[in-house]
């Protein structure tokens, strides 16, 4: 097959290129806001893979056929919605609209990354995809879960209207090797903190709750829901597994040896208190749950760390 990358060069678009590679010629495309060359160096000497630097907030042009796009295109990181709102509110919105009118042209399926933060603050829990969310639509953090929400009902109305081929991914906190150093999350932010024994600074009491799901279990929940025929509903893609902000600092410290002292600082406006997929309908459906186990994924995270360094 023939698959396009919006964000191929991010963290998880990196690591999906990897898996898709052997058997698939592969285009990816983006503007290096936040992914890195570095990320697909090692893929650009091969004839299948392609590079495209463009903004998919412009339209998007392929000659040739195309059997499958993935848009992983965004900005994600917490420190990036104060400083990107409206770029991240248009790669979501406009951008999602120029993939889905590419897809339209060429009859490609296309798989839209949206997010748990679509849920907001949730109170339900776990967070099952009928569940509506509670969003602020006007805090800082408004930017990526309302354009995430917008994009969700752009494919959905493609869909409708176009009977677009769609597939919507809610992708819950994914780490692993390739994540940016800077990157403001929780995991990042931990490891080089810790390794450099300087405070780990947690944000509030270290109650609040997240699962983590490592990013070759994530990038096989998103294959398993591309080839799937569930198409036009939204999948949770996570690991149900909850852990506290807390345990994690304290897991983190206990792998890297680290002299860190543990600090509190004011946990930051509408931060979810919690954060748990319901992934049933992902087993049921797709034959999709992770295997990877947290500190399985710490390690290996940890140790990329330590080798960039």
């Amino acid at each position: 097959m023939r698959i396009l990358v919006a964000g191929g060069s991010g963290f998880i678009g990196s690591h999906l290129i990897d898996a898709l590679m052997e058997k698939n010629e592969i285009i990816c495309v983006d503007n290096l806001s936040s992914g890195s060359c570095k990320n697909v160096e090692h893929l650009m000497s091969r004839s299948s893979f392609s590079f495209i630097q463009q903004d998919i907030t412009k339209p998007v042009k392929i000659d040739g056929k195309l059997d499958r796009i993935y848009h992983l295109a965004s900005m994600a990181s917490p420190v990036d919605f104060s400083r990107h709102p409206i770029e991240i509110l248009m790669t979501n919105s406009l951008g999602t609209y120029n993939l889905l009118n590419l897809a339209k042209e060429k009859n490609a399926r296309l798989l839209f990354a949206s997010t748990s933060e679509v849920y907001g603050n949730p109170k339900e829990h776990p967070q099952k995809e009928s569940y509506n969310g509670n969003v602020n639509c006007t805090n800082e953090r408004s930017c990526y879960d309302e354009s995430k929400r917008f994009g969700e009902a752009l494919c959905m109305a493609f869909h409708r209207e176009n009977k677009a081929d769609v597939r919507i991914a809610r992708i819950f906190n994914t780490y692993g090797p390739r994540m940016k150093p800077d990157d403001g999350r929780v995991i990042p932010n931990f490891i080089t903190q810790a390794l450099d024994n300087r405070p780990i600074t947690i944000y509030g009491k270290g109650s609040q709750t997240r699962s983590f799901c490592y990013v070759s279990d994530l990038v096989n929940g998103l294959v398993s829901l591309m080839e799937s025929g569930c198409a036009a509903e939204p999948f949770n893609i996570g690991n149900p597994h909850e852990k506290s902000i807390m345990e994690m600092a304290e897991t983190v410290k206990k792998l890297t040896d680290s002299k860190s002292v543990i600090v509190h600082k004011t946990l930051p406006e509408d931060d979810p208190e919690r954060r748990n997929p319901d992934i049933t309908k992902a087993r049921e459906r797709l034959g999709w749950k992770p295997k990877t186990g947290l500190e399985e994924g710490l390690k290996k995270t940890v140790e990329w760390f330590e080798r960039q360094r």
